[in-house]
């Protein structure tokens, strides 16, 4: 059977949807590369630092869920425009209550508040375009955005604050999430809709109690309107693995630039950019990981091979706390940061397909809201850790997320799109 190609439509709505993730994710990210500025020039312990770095985070997860059932309900362009505008507007505010530190960190949660519409209506209109057999490389390619958004933030956050402090920085964060508000009004098309009629799900074996069955034998979905969460457990144990994946991540975007500092007596701008060069790298191998995905046919198993990776290479960061050894220091940093986000584009590729047309920006808006728990828990928590502990002891804690997620993986994926 001939494989129908994306359209160029497809492709537009994929480079839209990674700029205006990329800005999302400068607005979300860019205070955790203000920690060295608040620690040293502002004198906030790191816990403190950590809180404020984690305000964008505590925002995203109250509306996440609402932001992706709006996009189910009232389209995915919508969605991004609105949203990303509101961040522009929502750190444009901000600017004038810099000398207020608690009204500026309510203020830069409200423009993460606003930045989770692009997480979850972002991720459904690529899937919404995409054929199945080039979802995961489409994933893999919009995924690429958070890490691409991250190393921005990195390179230039630091300096921005050096020179201008918290002001400039949030100017900077207008600029760039007002012009892709433009751009998304302009460019973003909400992908044809699904009519709610019974579908098939294409694979269903191990993630919980299939659904009812065909003459065939094969698994078929509900009408598109029932609640994927209801039929089998899949939904709920991507959910969970990707909330423990997801420790290690934010542990290294969040505290790996003042590791680099403190622990390995490495300069500023050296550390931002190994950290700038760790997500690079990161967003490849998330291309990478999501084509392989496509061409295995299975986004489940190479999950568990990221997972054992990330077990591996986060117990080397530890191991290299214990000493300063800058050259290695550097080389197991960015494959350890490389691999923390190789699994997030497989486990969104997952959930849209699990979750059907009419239920994916719900599964993706529950799918971040996990995610960002986690970021804000480990704002203020990983940096008490270290303050108890030292790094070495932390970030063995850390390593022992993804081992407990090996035993949560479904063994076989659920198609309930196609």
């Amino acid at each position: 059977m001939t494989e129908n190609p994306p359209s160029r439509q497809a492709w537009v709505i994929l480079v839209v949807g990674v700029l205006s993730q990329m800005a999302a994710t400068i607005a979300i990210t860019g205070p955790a590369f203000l920690i060295p500025y608040m620690h040293t020039d502002l004198g906030y312990t790191l816990t403190q630092a950590g809180t404020v770095a984690a305000a964008p985070s505590f925002g995203l997860i109250l509306t996440l869920i609402a932001w992706g059932a709006f996009a189910d309900r009232f389209g995915e362009r919508l969605a991004m425009t609105l949203g990303i505008a509101l961040t522009a507007l929502a750190s444009g505010i901000a600017v004038a209550l810099v000398g207020s530190p608690v009204w500026m960190v309510l203020i830069i949660a409200a423009s993460g508040a606003a930045a989770a519409s692009v997480n979850s209506a972002s991720g459904r209109v690529v899937m919404g375009w995409f054929p199945r057999h080039r979802r995961g490389l489409a994933m893999g390619i919009r995924q690429m955005s958070q890490p691409l958004g991250t190393s921005v933030a990195a390179v230039t956050v630091p300096p921005i604050a050096a020179s201008g402090g918290f002001s400039a920085y949030l100017w900077f964060v207008v600029i760039v999430t007002g012009v892709m508000a433009v751009i998304c009004f302009g460019l973003v098309k909400d992908p044809p809709r699904a009519e709610a009629v019974p579908s098939p799900v294409v694979t269903s074996t191990d993630a919980g109690q299939p659904g009812p069955t065909s003459a065939r034998g094969e698994s078929t979905a509900s009408p598109a309107t029932d609640n994927p969460y209801r039929m089998d457990s899949f939904l709920w144990r991507i959910h969970a693995v990707s909330a423990l994946l997801v420790i290690p991540q934010f542990a290294f975007s969040t505290y790996g630039l003042i590791w680099l500092i403190a622990n390995q007596h490495i300069s500023v701008g050296i550390a931002g950019g190994i950290v700038a060069a760790s997500q690079i790298v990161g967003a490849i191998g998330r291309l990478i990981v999501g084509g392989l995905s496509d061409r295995l046919g299975s986004r489940v198993g190479l999950m568990r091979v990221v997972a054992i990776a990330a077990v591996v290479f986060v117990a080397a960061i530890a191991l290299t706390s214990l000493t300063p050894m800058p050259i290695v220091a550097t080389v197991v940093f960015i494959l350890a940061s490389a691999i923390s986000v190789a699994d997030n584009g497989l486990a969104f590729a997952s959930l849209a397909e699990a979750a059907g047309p009419h239920w994916s920006g719900k599964a993706m808006g529950t799918q971040n809201t996990g995610q960002f728990v986690m970021s804000a828990l480990m704002g203020p928590g990983f940096g008490a850790l270290i303050t108890i502990f030292g790094y070495p002891l932390s970030f063995a804690f850390v390593a022992i997320a993804p081992l407990l997620s090996l035993g949560i993986i479904p063994k076989q994926d659920i198609d309930r799109i196609t």
